[in-house]
């Protein structure tokens, strides 16, 4: 059996948190495309289907389409007759004062009301998005949701029971080159034994046995890691909880050769085995050759 591919239309009020629905499903895997113009909807799942790399994707269709816009209906409702994909309607609402005081936040003008009154352009859109409304397979009402708590529903709702979508890098580098200024976790390891001054070892690297070996002998070594196994299964459930996608744990030494990429390995090693999605990258690792 072919499996059908999720196809959803993301709509609302103008305010919602469509942008955090968009940057939530990105997060489930899927391919978003905001601002879709109703009649290229069924053109774009076509090209997207031809592309099998592609399973999930999901569409922004809302008030900017202005005078498009009689066309969003009809194109929603040609997707849902396909069977070859599994379509939901999403609709993000929230009570009028609350829309008016995010607007009045970010301090950006109403698609339907660019140059009038906040509450017009409220009144105007919840009018022209009444059937769709109506339509949805999904309501969400997001005035008394933060984002934390709009992404954490849109992941039990969208995740289709396929886990956590937690993603963990893992990655080593030298304190010589700089500090990576993506890393969220920062750790090091310059107190443990250093190969750089044995000479068998000198121009290996912590990616081959030999110098995990010599990094993990010492009892420093093993005390150091079983702490650092300890703090991190406390710490992944905690950022999951708090709705963090992705974490970056980053492990330094002296150059990024041999302490570094021996304790990333073994930390990416065991987190996989924790089950967790994992990718390792040791910056500076071909620094010095």
């Amino acid at each position: 059996m072919v499996e059908k591919m999720r196809v959803v239309i993301i709509t609302g009020m103008s305010g919602a948190g469509k942008t955090v629905a968009v940057h939530s499903l990105e997060d489930l895997g899927y391919f978003v495309f905001d601002n879709m113009l109703p009649n290229l909807a069924e053109k774009f799942v076509d090209v997207m289907e031809k592309a099998s790399q592609f399973n999930k994707v999901a569409m922004v269709m809302d008030s900017r389409s202005q005078r498009f816009y009689d066309q969003v209906l009809p194109s929603i409702r040609q997707l849902k007759r396909r069977e070859d994909l599994e379509v939901s309607l999403l609709f993000l609402d929230a009570a009028d004062d609350k829309l008016i005081s995010r607007y009045k936040e970010t301090r950006r003008s109403h698609p339907l009301s660019p140059h009038g009154r906040l509450l017009d352009g409220v009144t105007a859109e919840r009018k022209l998005l009444n059937n769709l409304k109506s339509e949805a397979d999904i309501r969400i009402d997001t005035t008394s949701l933060t984002p934390r708590n709009l992404k954490l529903r849109l992941n039990k709702i969208f995740g289709h029971g396929e886990g956590s979508n937690f993603y963990i890098e893992v990655m080593s580098f030298g304190f010589k080159y700089g500090l990576p200024l993506d890393a969220d976790i920062v750790l090091d390891v310059r107190f443990l034994p250093n190969p750089f001054y044995v000479p068998e070892l000198k121009h290996l690297t912590g990616n081959d046995a030999a110098v995990q070996e010599y990094v993990m002998k010492s009892p420093l070594a093993k005390e150091f890691y079983a702490h650092l196994r300890s703090l991190l299964e406390t710490a992944m459930p905690g950022y999951i909880h708090e709705g963090k996608s992705s974490l970056t744990i980053a492990i330094g030494c002296t150059g990024g050769q041999h302490r570094s990429v021996t304790i990333a390995n073994k930390i990416a090693t065991d987190l996989k085995a924790d089950g967790y999605q994992v990718n390792i990258h040791h910056r500076d690792v071909d620094k010095a050759k």
